[in-house]
């Protein structure tokens, strides 16, 4: 058989590609990512995605050069602040937060990508994923924060709830 004859018979059309969804890949990655945290209560992991090409990560943690959570502490834990209450009053950024920072650091725009998070985002989360262009966000455990909902519906983000497909519980 000569390379015309190969060509015309090859069957490019019909094949069967079996690898798990895009979805699914990227928020596996942001699982994976998530190992990196110090945080002693929830690891969370990002992955910002255009064009199926991962932009930027992030994980949860203090700034650079600051200690890890694991090593000094919980402010949180040691102020008794409940989860979800005062979010500001921790030494770490969230995962999106991260993401975020480390496209801008090195001039990645953000424009109509779509973010894997471990967990829902939460409403200040929300407002710089907003505010980024990201228009997508897909995520695999919840978060209590009813804001985040009611931003994203009133900007038009895309927002998908996986779960299932990776053998999470909710």
């Amino acid at each position: 058989m000569n390379i015309e004859e190969y060509l015309q018979n090859l069957k490019i059309l019909q094949v069967n590609d079996e690898r798990e969804p895009w979805d699914i890949y990227f928020s596996k990655i942001a699982k994976l990512i998530a190992e990196r945290s110090t945080c002693i209560h929830r690891k969370v992991g990002a992955v910002i995605v255009r064009d199926k090409r991962i932009l930027s990560t992030g994980y949860n943690q203090p700034p650079s050069g600051f200690p890890h959570c694991n090593s000094i502490g919980c402010i949180r834990d040691d102020l008794n602040i409940p989860s979800g209450n005062n979010q500001e009053i921790c030494y770490a950024l969230h995962a999106e937060q991260n993401a975020l920072v480390q496209a801008a650091r090195f001039g990645i725009s953000t424009e109509n990508a779509t973010i894997y998070v471990t967990h829902k985002p939460c409403s200040v989360c929300a407002r710089l994923i907003i505010n980024a262009g990201i228009k997508r966000v897909v995520f695999i455990k919840d978060y209590p924060d009813s804001l985040t909902e009611f931003l994203f519906k009133t900007c038009n983000i895309s927002v998908e709830k996986l779960g299932g497909e990776l053998g999470e519980k909710g």
